[in-house]
């Protein structure tokens, strides 16, 4: 099973924040992750950002752990 993607945003902001992005990896990673909020599958998301399952399974524990560390931070 997937693990569950952050609710706080969607493919709208992700996409529009790659569009911002001045780091072509991070666009990728911003696209990628908008596609999984589309419906995309992972394997497509995979495909998109140009990596394995496994590096997408990875970008999303970093997004839904920053978060995590926003939301502790702001105590």
């Amino acid at each position: 099973m997937p693990l569950p993607i952050r609710s706080d945003f969607d493919a709208s902001a992700l996409s529009a924040s790659a569009r911002r992005s001045k780091h072509a990896a991070q666009a990728r990673r911003l696209l990628a992750l908008a596609a999984v909020y589309d419906g995309a599958t992972r394997t497509e998301a995979a495909r998109i950002g140009g990596v394995t399952l496994q590096i997408v399974r990875d970008w999303v524990v970093k997004f839904n752990a920053a978060r995590r560390a926003r939301h502790q931070a702001r105590g």
